[in-house]
């Protein structure tokens, strides 16, 4: 089959490699779409930082590994112990796989497990034809859910942790710093929450969709001063709530100037720079800054339960669906250029748009 294998830095191969086979408590899926997102970019460009550079305690894999970890599919094989899934079922899965022994897996915290297998970064991923995954972290989608949609339902997963960090409900007010495709799936996570929520953006396009998807205000910060407008939108105090999904290298700072005293910053953008921080920031005014990584399974179900439901969409967010034999030439370009004009590329083995 093909597959994106990547080797190391600027060095991801298409290749033909050996179709995979499900072992006793795994299924196999076809993999409908997959989608390409900023942090395939960031390993690509500056890592390996999440890839395994060496065997994974929980998969035994390493580079060279498949990459894509934005997948849904449907399962073609089972194996003989696997349970709650069966053939022809559409399904998006769960990307962490567990040691189930360390100290945050006992705590119910998997995400910061040490040791777990990342989909495309622990053990092989999405960019293929075919892939195997335990079926107990399978999640089965409902028939309103799309397919094309369900490729979101892993950036949606990490949009719902986000919201859910920051304890986000019925009242609050809420600014999303950057309305790329987390963030404007934390806007209408956001909003199910019963918060006011604000965009801010330099992108007339982004805005213009944050505005469609129920934003109360948006602020377009290449035209106007942003605190200034934010000031007046809260009265002069400031949010209850930023949540950074931008990851530049002042938005840390800027997020925290924004939010008012005592209230939270969420950090759910991966971070290529290292600013210089003056903590005493935190100190004098009581702010707090929280750290979001992933999701969790609940996370997972939630999203696909607003899917279906029509609370949060996700087809307004796919930009273009591409082959394999395009990921670099087309997909990676796109995303590296300096003019953003879209928002999720897919892949596609069989499809495009």
């Amino acid at each position: 089959m093909k597959a994106m294998v990547y080797h190391g830095n600027k060095d991801l191969r298409l290749q033909d490699v050996e179709e995979p086979h499900p072992t006793q408590n795994e299924v196999k899926i076809r993999i409908d779409y997959c989608g390409i997102c900023a942090t395939d970019i960031e390993e690509y460009m500056f890592g390996p930082k999440f890839i395994s550079v060496q065997p994974n305690p929980v998969s035994g894999q390493c580079i060279p590994i498949i990459t894509g970890h934005e997948l849904t599919g449907t399962v073609v094989g089972v194996g003989d112990e696997a349970k709650g899934v069966r053939l022809q079922d559409r399904v998006v899965v769960d990307g962490f796989i567990h040691c189930n022994n360390c100290w945050s897996c006992s705590h119910g915290q998997y995400s910061q497990c040490m040791n777990a297998a990342t989909v495309g970064f622990g053990r092989n991923g999405g960019l293929a034809e075919y892939m195997t995954w335990p079926a107990s972290n399978t999640i089965v989608l409902p028939n309103k859910v799309e397919s094309r949609d369900a490729a979101l339902i892993e950036p949606g997963s990490v949009a719902h942790h986000a919201v859910m960090r920051g304890q986000i409900s019925k009242g609050d007010s809420v600014i999303v710093l950057g309305t790329g495709t987390i963030g404007l799936l934390s806007l209408q996570i956001a909003k199910t929450k019963g918060a006011t929520v604000y965009a801010v953006d330099q992108r007339a396009m982004s805005l213009d969709l944050a505005k469609e998807f129920g934003a109360d205000g948006i602020v377009n910060s290449s035209i106007i001063n942003a605190k200034e407008a934010i000031l007046d939108l809260t009265d002069g105090i400031g949010v209850d709530v930023v949540i950074d999904a931008a990851g530049g290298s002042t938005t840390p700072h800027v997020a925290l100037d924004w939010v008012r005293r005592g209230g939270k910053v969420i950090l759910v953008a991966i971070y290529t720079a290292q600013p210089q921080f003056d903590f005493n920031t935190l100190v004098s005014t009581e702010k707090t800054l929280i750290g979001s990584l992933g999701y969790q399974r609940s996370d997972i179900q939630s999203t696909v339960n607003l899917v279906a439901s029509g609370e949060v969409k996700t087809g307004p967010l796919i930009s273009d669906i591409i082959s394999l034999d395009e990921v670099i030439e087309v997909g990676f370009q796109r995303m590296l250029s300096p003019t953003k004009d879209f928002f999720r590329i897919l892949v596609s083995a069989s499809e495009k748009m």
